[in-house]
């Protein structure tokens, strides 16, 4: 049976993937002595060496494995009890949200309904449903053959957006968000590329404006209704223009809020999000970019100013408890210091940079993504993983993954192979 936290009978948080956003939902649940089991499945990962880990498990990839993957969260059920599976990428999410017919009598499944999570993974069904709510959206088509490509080329506005239909299985094979092409030809070499993936991809404005003018809207809702909002403003993307966020400020940005609070509604939304925006330069007008259903990247952010959204999710989930609406700090800053010091010189090269602006981030209060005095294992896997992968690239070296760049120590956390 569920006890409340505060009787100290608590049942554990299983994070699936433990990278930036996984690491900072294990930490915002770590500080708060939640039990945490960290599952991870990507080299890359570094959550799972987390001070705040009781147990780490190496799984099967969700998107490649998915019926081992399923299997390992329903054992997990037979040797932890019934636990919090909190997903903190697309691929676990998709896996646990259709099914959690399956996992739901062995689990809590922190993530929304399966058709809500389709309509936004999938990009087209979330532009539809924003244009019907009157939310203002980048023009977009879905590109079904090359001769829609080559119409599209015909009247487009150059630089636009190569933009997937789907963003994590894009991301895997590309290990990019998507392209911004200048030219025809290199629209049809980036759709070319996606097409002999088999991948399907959007043809998309491109929305002007810097990166500043990109923002994300964050809350905990519950049958469509928002229970806490955080708004917070991107500063510099890695790279820029078309990467993830590097440097996030906290921010009350009000003229986001009604059309978020519209697509939570029309999708009875339940649980967190994060829905991201960007300011149009031509009109002024914020058009929507994307929904996240899960935990987003800078999640930490919100935590360092007073709302710790996981355990938010955590109280209602487990415990029924309702989060209350609070207001938050603004002013501070997320950094992933990793990415920023990688898009200097992209920055560097387009003119207006300044090294005041560069390193005003890391001298001002806020909150850095993977760096933690209280907690640096994370910080030093992934420094060594970076390292390898540079010497590896410098080298020519195929594979440049490198599947020895990992812990150069052993850890102190029981870790099973599945």
């Amino acid at each position: 049976m569920v006890k409340d936290p505060s009787e100290g009978e608590l049942i554990p948080a299983v994070v699936l993937s433990t990278h930036t956003t996984g690491l900072a939902v294990i930490r915002a649940l770590g500080a708060q002595r939640i039990p945490v089991i960290a599952v991870h499945y990507d080299r890359s990962d570094m959550g799972h060496v987390s001070r705040y880990v009781h147990h780490s498990l190496r799984a099967p990839h969700p998107e490649h494995d998915r019926d081992r993957f399923l299997e390992l969260l329903v054992k997990m059920g037979e040797t932890f009890g019934r636990c919090l599976l909190i997903p903190c990428d697309d691929a676990p999410l998709v896996a646990v949200a259709e099914n959690a017919a399956l996992l739901s009598p062995h689990h809590l499944l922190a993530c929304p309904a399966w058709p809500v999570v389709r309509s936004t993974i999938d990009k087209p069904q979330t532009y539809q449903l924003a244009e019907s709510l009157g939310v203002p959206t980048p023009r977009t088509i879905l590109a079904r053959n090359f001769s829609q490509v080559e119409e599209y080329c015909r009247t487009a506005d150059f630089p636009c957006l190569v933009k997937p239909r789907r963003s994590h299985t894009y991301f895997e094979r590309f290990r990019r968000k998507l392209v911004k092409v200048h030219s025809p030809a290199a629209l049809v070499t980036a759709y070319q590329e996606a097409a002999a993936a088999g991948l399907e991809v959007m043809l998309q404005e491109y929305i002007e404006g810097p990166d500043t003018a990109g923002v994300n809207y964050n809350s905990y809702a519950w049958e469509g209704q928002p229970l806490v909002e955080f708004t917070a403003q991107k500063i510099r993307m890695s790279p820029p223009d078309s990467g993830v966020p590097s440097v996030v400020l906290s921010k009350q940005i009000p003229d986001v809020i009604p059309a978020g609070r519209r697509l939570l509604q029309a999708l009875s939304y339940a649980g967190y999000s994060c829905i991201e925006f960007k300011q149009d330069a031509r009109d002024g007008r914020y058009k929507l970019l994307e929904i996240n259903a899960r935990h987003n990247r800078s999640a930490l952010l919100a935590v360092r100013c007073g709302i710790n959204f996981p355990w938010l999710e955590y109280r209602h989930r487990v415990c029924g408890e309702w989060p209350a609406a609070s207001g938050f700090r603004e002013g501070l800053y997320w950094v992933d210091a990793a990415r920023d010091m990688a898009a200097v010189g992209p920055y560097f090269r387009r003119g207006g940079f300044s090294l005041s602006g560069q390193l005003r981030p890391y001298g001002s209060p806020g909150v850095f993504a993977v760096w933690s005095l209280a907690d640096p294992r994370p910080f030093l896997r992934r420094s060594a993983y970076l390292a390898a992968r540079a010497v590896a690239a410098a080298m020519h070296c195929p594979g440049s993954h490198l599947q020895g760049a990992g812990w150069p120590w052993k850890a102190r956390h029981r870790t099973r192979v599945v």
